[in-house]
């Protein structure tokens, strides 16, 4: 495995990249249907390789579809524990779009197609965003204030932050 995750003391050091993808004012998110949240779509930066080729192949390989990067939006610095281990989380966000023109009609929930039954692709209304469980949360904060790109940092270790 080439995943940019290693061990770093208590933490786990995590390098991730995301899509934001909008459609008729709708986001495209990921949700594990055995979890109680959503996430972006994206996934783990391979070694050697950039975060928007990350976003690319973490797409297709996902959803099948094929996307083109349009912008970018956001780095997150994000600090989470799951499962009983802490995460020191780097994420960067991009804008996206997809390329065939059928598929920027798309607006059912979408199904995995490496065979990973669990997890399923559905669309937010933007103007609710604040309402779902959507993580890490200040991606909710970034798409409100429209202002890009931005950096923030989600650190649900430290109650001072």
């Amino acid at each position: 495995m080439k995943d940019l995750t290693i061990n770093v003391g208590d933490y786990k050091l995590n390098v991730r990249a995301a899509a934001i993808i909008i459609h008729n004012n709708k986001l495209l998110v990921h949700k594990n249907i055995n979890s109680d949240h959503y996430a972006l779509i994206g996934g783990r930066v391979e070694a050697g390789e950039d975060s928007e080729s990350t976003v690319k192949r973490e797409v297709k390989e996902e959803i099948g579809k094929k996307i083109e990067i349009t912008g970018y939006i956001s780095t997150i610095e994000n600090f989470f524990e799951m499962k009983g281990e802490k995460y020191h989380e780097i994420l960067f966000i991009h804008k996206a779009e997809f390329i065939n023109k059928e598929d920027k009609e798309i607006e059912h929930t979408l199904k995995n197609i490496e065979g990973k039954d669990y997890l399923q692709y559905e669309w937010l209304e933007l103007d609710k965003i604040a309402e779902y469980p959507l993580v890490p949360n200040v991606v909710k904060e970034v798409l409100k204030q429209n202002k890009l790109p931005i950096h923030k940092i989600n650190n649900e270790l430290n109650s001072n932050t």
